[in-house]
């Protein structure tokens, strides 16, 4: 390997070890459009390890051509159709991204929003660790070298084009040999509620990783677009795994000169999960004395220590230019004080001026009742009522319940915790399950909470179905087949399923919290039960009452002309990340990062390929 000596460290040299699929990456790279890149000014202590050669600078070419086109609209009332405006460069960045790697609402916010920006005609990157072989992601052969902790380690960069998005996938052997082959339930621990010893370092290797991808990677692979992103970016860090990248951006870079005019955008999914350490770790972070005191944070939990610690969440809010999170209420909650604003409501109080809620979409594409492939009948508005008949009795049928399309049916989806407020919904079942009612619930989480699901069936064995495993063909058939879903949340950023559900016709029936506010509109799309209490060390009973009083009060309302158009209602609405992304694209403009300009007007997004939305693992 040659050595470059200079101040900056720079180590340039071929490296041909390939950790993906075994064709030959020569010709691979070519179909994926990779082309050498000649790195220039890196910070202080970084080294790249890749081929020196002379990029010929064609971004400004293809970018100005698409721009002049847009620019010989002005003053006309049509824009063609289709037309890529590159309006921002915006670098997602997050530990999760669907359909690759998923737990919750985060993989599910970056599988979706980053490609309707991309079709309002932004070019779009997302940056997630590479947890596993994924045969659509290809090495770029580009390596760096990063300093985490009292060491040096190596990265190296793999890459998809997927629906108009960069999918960039961090390698490394805290991710892939760590979680190899268990991508869906082990990013974070070896088990639920249990934590990586390393998760640090981890998640400080993949920020500065994050970091320098739009600098050193050269793709080719969208027909508008060429070459590295650059330096003029919008990051936009996704929860406390990625809140060092403002610390490191300032730190690292803008110190020295680069990325003077980047900015950094961090939204928070769920602000319950906060980075807490042991305040002498934060000299494994490699970061000078001044951002102490935007970590520095005392609670009186006695986990990971007792007394005086770190908070990455605290100092991702402080040092960000703007905090989003993904609903309006949810906003408010967490100003509201520290129950719901987790010990961090002070610190988003002096922030409030940059900080807003946006609710999240949903990938219409995959949840789509006419084109579903995991349900026997495929229907729309105009056929939902007949359709979801059979889809009941296919339902029933499928988990062994007595098969009967006049049995009003509830469905329960979601983890096992008590966020998701399944142990209230375990001691409510006993109060509502005598009326004339069926109930399913899917899910998977604490070990006592997922034998209380599979004993439903000893306890009612004509009523009520309980599955404790993962399982997609079930939760779609049950979308479909329901006429109920039930979302006994005790806090909700914002909810996914009950989008899905609505999406489907099947009316939700919700705790009064967070986005399921924004969401559900009681006696319109569903059933509002009141907020719960947020304290998780007991259930209370009077949420237990609530929800047994509300799933009482639908099953009143079912199969009335009331039922039918709330159904109506639920299906009616546009719940894509069309309308989200473009109050999302408003928010990153006011950043005023250089170049930046609004996209396209009708957001139309970019249509995926046969299959290529589909990730599998090798």
């Amino acid at each position: 390997m040659a050595t470059l000596t200079a101040s900056s460290n720079l180590i340039s040299g071929n490296s041909h070890a390939q950790h993906g699929p075994t064709a030959s990456f020569e010709s691979k790279s070519v179909a994926m459009g990779f082309k050498s890149l000649k790195h220039t000014n890196p910070h202080n202590g970084l080294r790249i390890l890749n081929p020196v050669d002379e990029l010929p600078n064609r971004t400004p070419i293809k970018t100005n051509s698409v721009q002049a086109k847009r620019k010989g609209l002005q003053g006309k009332n049509v824009k063609p159709k289709g037309v890529i405006i590159c309006g921002m460069n915006l670098i997602f960045v997050g530990t999760e991204v669907g359909p690759w790697s998923k737990t919750g609402g985060l993989g599910d916010v970056l599988g979706g929003l980053p490609p309707a920006l991309a079709g309002y005609g932004h070019r779009v990157m997302t940056i997630a660790p590479r947890y596993d072989q994924y045969k659509d992601a290809w090495d770029t052969s580009v390596v760096v070298e990063l300093k985490v902790g009292d060491r040096t380690e190596k990265v190296r960069y793999f890459h998809c084009y997927k629906r108009g998005v960069d999918r960039v996938f961090v390698d490394h052997p805290l991710f892939l040999a760590k979680v190899w082959g268990k991508t869906g339930t082990k990013l974070y621990g070896p088990t639920t509620g249990d934590d990586y010893e390393d998760n640090q370092l981890r998640f400080s290797l993949f920020c500065q990783a994050a970091l320098e991808a739009p600098r050193v990677l050269n793709l080719d692979s969208s027909k508008y677009f060429s070459g590295p992103y650059g330096e003029d970016v919008v990051f936009i860090a996704n929860d406390w795994h990625t809140a060092l990248i403002p610390c490191y951006l300032k730190s690292m870079y803008q110190s020295v000169g680069i990325y003077k005019n980047a900015r950094v955008a961090l939204c928070t999914h769920n602000i319950a999960y906060q980075g807490r350490f042991a305040f002498a770790d934060y000299a494994l972070l490699n970061l000078p004395d001044q951002f102490k005191s935007s970590f520095d944070f005392i609670d009186g939990h006695l986990k990971p220590v007792v007394g005086r610690k770190i908070n990455w969440m605290k100092a991702g809010i402080i040092e960000s230019w703007f905090v989003i999170t993904v609903s309006p209420n949810y906003a408010k909650e967490l100003l509201s004080g520290p129950d719901k604003g987790v010990e961090l409501d002070n610190i988003l109080r002096k922030i409030e001026d940059r900080f807003i809620g946006i609710v999240n979409g949903m990938d219409v594409q995959e949840w789509n009742p006419s084109s579903d492939k995991y349900i026997a009948v495929k229907y729309d508005a105009s056929t939902v009522l007949e359709a979801k008949a059979l889809l009941k009795e296919a339902l029933q049928a499928e988990v062994g319940l007595p098969v009967d399309e006049k049995i009003p049916l509830i469905g329960f989806i979601g983890r096992l915790e008590e966020q998701k407020g399944s142990d209230i919904l375990a001691e409510a079942i006993p109060q509502f399950i005598k009326e004339n009612v069926q109930l399913v619930a899917l899910g998977t989480g604490k070990k006592q909470m997922e034998k209380q699901l599979q004993e439903l069936e000893i306890a009612y064995p004509d009523k009520a179905r309980g599955v404790a495993k993962f399982n997609v063909p079930l939760a779609h058939m049950i979308i479909a087949g329901a006429d109920f879903i039930l979302v006994p949340s005790r806090f909700e950023p914002c909810g996914l399923i009950q989008l899905q559900a609505m999406r489907y016709g099947t009316v939700p029936i919700v705790a009064s919290t967070g986005g399921l506010v924004d969401t559900v509109k009681e006696g319109f799309t569903g059933f509002q039960m009141g907020s719960f209490n947020v304290e998780c060390e007991a259930v209370d009973a009077a949420d237990v009452d609530a929800i047994a009083k509300t799933v009482t009060r639908a099953l009143a309302v079912y199969g009335t002309p009331a039922f039918t158009e709330m159904i109506q209602n639920c299906m009616a609405q546009d719940l894509s990340w069309k309308g989200p992304a473009k109050k999302w694209e408003e928010v990153l403009l006011s950043l005023g990062v250089p170049g930046s300009e609004p996209g396209s007007e009708d957001g139309e997004e970019i249509a995926p390929q046969a299959k290529e939305n589909v990730a599998t693992n090798l």
